[in-house]
């Protein structure tokens, strides 16, 4: 397995601060990244020896890396270290760097945004499990958004993971259709907040990295199915995309979790140059069986409705990605190939 150093570099973005991971031991062109979301520590989780296995250079989480769901965050810190005192997953802690964000079983409040009463004494139980120093600005800032710069001799990946849940303003319930949500009016409400958006802003207009990650937490491109996502705040949506495509940094890519499905959703995007992919995956102990079918004019293949893992190589040398949605034992349950 590899050996990980970490190097706070100390370089400050606004409220922001980026982590510097350097991982020299692999000298091959490529990196590897894994991810997933949705995970219960009382459920078990077959996949922490598979991803073990692939010898990643990090693992992301993409939210509810525990099922909370309650104000009471004695509890929700109860629940994130009874998950780090899981055998296999403290084996990957012990040799694989680890990063990610939260949503909203593991923030306290199902579907909840800026309006839960505790977020600030959430935050920090968050911050506690990933074992975030006292003195980093994440302990005395709104939000627990970060970035961290994943570098090795023949290239770097940044990881961008944003707060879907500090900031966000209401949701607007569908009374009409037999659908939780619909979309808010254009220019009606926030996700990331005003705060947020100037770092995002900063993190990737900065960015000399050779790919650049966002995790979100929900669903950015998938935009017609009733649940929670960024489509529910249009204006939201059109902010991002002109970012994306303005901004200098290479090469992005979206993963994000919460549907309890894995897919591959790929739009283009006025002005950028390569298409945008939303790679979702969903979830670790536990996925939507019963799934039928949904609307999502942006996906790629198919749906994956077991339990799954995300994987993703980036090749320096020819700037080819390879993405998986991998099941147990890393059976490819699909595959995606891009091309930048």
């Amino acid at each position: 397995m590899k050996k990980i150093v970490l190097i706070l570099n100390g370089l400050l973005l606004f409220v922001g601060c980026i982590t510097n991971i350097s991982t020299n031991e692999n000298k091959s062109n490529t990196l590897i990244v894994t991810f997933g979301s949705c995970n219960k520590h009382n459920i078990e989780n077959i996949f922490w020896d598979d991803i073990r296995s692939l010898n990643p250079d990090v693992f992301i989480w993409g939210g509810d890396i525990v099922y909370a769901d309650t104000a009471n965050v004695k509890h929700i810190q109860f629940l994130y270290d009874s998950q780090n005192k899981v055998p296999e997953y403290a084996a990957l802690k012990g040799e694989v760097f680890i990063t990610g964000t939260w949503d909203d079983h593991d923030y306290g409040l199902n579907d909840g945004g800026e309006e839960f009463d505790v977020k600030a004494q959430s935050q920090q139980a968050f911050l506690n499990f990933m074992a975030v120093p006292k003195s980093d600005k994440r302990r005395y800032r709104q939000g627990v958004y970060s970035s961290q710069l994943i570098s090795k001799p023949q290239g770097q990946v940044k990881i961008v993971n944003l707060d879907t849940r500090y900031f966000r303003t209401s949701l607007t319930k569908d009374t009409v259709n037999e659908r939780r949500y619909k979309p808010n009016l254009f220019g009606e409400g926030t996700i990331l907040g005003d705060r947020q958006w100037q770092w995002l802003t900063e993190e990737l207009n900065n960015s000399k990295a050779d790919f650049n990650i966002i995790v979100s937490s929900i669903q950015f491109l998938s935009n017609k199915h009733g649940f929670e996502k960024w489509a529910n705040y249009p204006s939201e949506v059109e902010k991002l995309k002109k970012l994306i495509s303005n901004s200098k940094a290479k090469r992005i890519i979206i993963l994000s979790g919460d549907r309890h499905i894995s897919e591959f959703s790929k739009s283009s995007i006025e002005g950028l140059s390569y298409p945008l992919i939303d790679f979702t995956s969903s979830g670790l102990t536990h996925s939507y069986t019963t799934f039928s079918k949904e609307e999502n004019p942006f996906r790629v293949k198919e749906v994956v409705s077991k339990p799954s893992f995300g994987f993703l190589e980036f090749d320096f040398k020819t700037k080819n990605v390879v993405m998986r949605i991998l099941g147990d034992d890393g059976v490819v349950l699909q595959e995606l190939k891009q091309s930048y």
